[in-house]
């Protein structure tokens, strides 16, 4: 993971807000290379969730693009479907890190049959952790055994 700073800011920023889907590969590539260096003991991939409403808007989920894209690199199968977004949140781009807490505790809910499973989640920036906190939880009272987390940038 890198900093959320210079070319790969501009990525992120091109890839979530200026509907470039085709960055995803790309993206992913570099999370690839981290999971080729540090492997992590997990059978499936999942992405963070969007709200529909928010995936609507964006015309897709730049979080499962990202999954798609690692899973056909890394052989890992994704598991569509994983999570669901149960409300809506505002956006965490404004918020302190009790905020952020706050403002995703419950959002999540994970599918029934995620029993035994060890889960990467992967999302695009991860800034104090909170959304992928929040995703763990709702897999874990779903009966993942393990759930891990990967983002392409940490943020400040």
């Amino acid at each position: 993971m890198a900093f959320f700073e210079g070319n790969l800011r501009k990525a992120i920023h091109a890839f979530k807000y200026e509907h470039r889907p085709e960055l995803a590969a790309v993206l992913a590539s570099l999370l690839s290379g981290y999971l080729s260096a540090h492997p992590l003991p997990v059978d499936v991939l999942a992405a963070v969730p969007l709200h529909s409403t928010r995936e609507r808007m964006r015309g897709y989920n730049q979080a499962l693009l990202l999954a798609r894209a690692l899973g056909a690199q890394t052989h890992l199968p994704v598991w569509e479907g994983a999570l669901t977004r149960v409300r809506e949140t505002r956006s965490q781009i404004e918020l302190d890190a009790a905020e952020r807490h706050a403002n995703v505790q419950g959002a999540f809910d994970a599918d029934a049959h995620v029993d035994g499973a060890r889960v990467l989640l992967i999302d695009d920036v991860c800034t104090t952790g909170a959304t992928l906190d929040a995703c763990s939880v709702a897999l874990k009272q779903r009966g993942a055994k393990s759930v891990w987390g990967l983002a392409l940038a940490r943020g400040r």
